[in-house]
């Protein structure tokens, strides 16, 4: 999703990260989302992510495409940022926790089936599979990489305090104020309203626009009422003649 007039555009993860992707459900594989790449020409892209994660694959897949795009990529959990999705959000050159988000690493698991010997080799292969997963977080981090497996280990939910203090994140949204609120919802009408193409300051037009509004409402409600020449008149009588 791009704005024509700006040079940042918009990709969501919002669904599981699967090799069967099926983007309008919100689901990703590394397919579907170099094709979303390949059709935004943009300088900043955000990656907003709300998953519980899906297939190991995929994730390293989309987590090198994004790190490696020309664009600047900022990684923004929405909600959860889980498993494989924990991957994907390590993309960003910023990566932005939501106050009201989490994180969730662990380490690879699978299903399998075989003799002893098959059983054996997958239990191998799986401890491979998941120190891929931890070269990610170390290349991101700033604990160690026994710290780390710790963290995997325990199947940890980790808050968005947490996450910047051991690096996964560098840093958490600011909540808008009551006042940029309202500035961006004066910004949309006026958007509405004039020609798009008008080489114009929106935010800086809703600013004053809502800076006037409420100085009129306070002016208002701070305005003494004018005092009436006679109690008569306030009730509507002639001092000089009865009703």
């Amino acid at each position: 999703m791009k704005d024509e007039n700006s040079d940042t555009a918009d990709l969501y993860i919002f669904g599981d990260i699967c090799a069967w992707a099926y983007t309008p459900a919100g689901e990703q594989s590394g397919f579907t989302l170099v094709n979303q790449l390949e059709q935004l020409e943009a300088k900043n892209i955000n990656v907003h992510i709300n998953s519980y994660g899906g297939d190991v694959s995929e994730g390293l897949a989309i987590y090198n495409t994004l790190k490696n795009h020309k664009a600047n990529i900022t990684t923004i959990c929405d909600g959860f940022a889980c498993s494989a999705a924990s991957l994907v959000f390590m993309a960003g050159d910023r990566r932005v926790m939501n106050p009201a988000s989490l994180l969730m690493v662990h380490n690879a698991w699978m299903c399998t089936a075989g003799n002893a010997d098959q059983l054996r080799k997958a239990a191998e292969d799986i401890e491979v599979i998941t120190q891929a997963t931890v070269e990610v977080f170390k290349e991101r981090s700033s604990i160690s990489e026994d710290e780390i497996k710790a963290l995997m280990d325990a199947e940890t939910w980790i808050l968005p305090t947490t996450a910047v203090e051991y690096g996964f994140a560098t840093e958490i949204a600011e909540p808008k104020t009551d006042s940029e609120a309202q500035q961006s919802a004066f910004g949309a009408i006026i958007r509405k309203l004039i020609a798009p193409e008008a080489k114009l300051d929106f935010d800086k037009i809703a600013e004053k626009i809502s800076a006037k509004v409420v100085d009129a409402i306070i002016a208002k409600a701070t305005q003494k009422p004018e005092k009436p020449d006679s109690w008569a008149s306030f009730f509507g009588k002639d001092e000089n003649h009865e009703n």
